[in-house]
């Protein structure tokens, strides 16, 4: 039988390996993102897009599936609200993991994996 402060430990312990199972979720699935060979991806920063806080992983994510997107187009991949999403591409505009381009009236937003190179 585990003793109260075994078992917390042990929690601890689960509650770790989970966190650390997403996060290696993400290395793989970035490892075959936009058609990318595995060479050219390794020049991004795997290491701060797993320091990034979860909502803005999860919108940073879904700009590299789609490529070149608006707000609009994550928030529709995401299925979460455009004006949401529309905060946290402007969040990671800030923070410089984005970049964006104006046609006309809309605003494309698109990770330039050339920076990380």
């Amino acid at each position: 039988m585990l003793s109260e402060r075994e078992f917390d430990l042990f929690e601890r312990l689960n509650r770790n390996l989970e966190v650390l199972s997403a996060k290696f979720d993400v290395v793989i699935k970035l490892n075959g993102m936009n058609g990318q060979s595995r060479e050219e991806f390794c020049g991004f920063d795997a290491k701060a897009l797993l320091d990034l806080p979860d909502h803005l992983r999860r919108t940073m994510l879904t700009l590299i599936r789609l490529g070149r997107a608006t707000a609009e187009d994550v928030a529709a991949a995401s299925k979460r609200a455009r004006a949401v999403e529309s905060g946290y591409l402007n969040q990671l505009l800030t923070m410089k993991y984005v970049k964006k381009e104006r046609k006309g009236r809309k605003a494309f937003f698109f990770v330039d994996f050339n920076a990380y190179t």
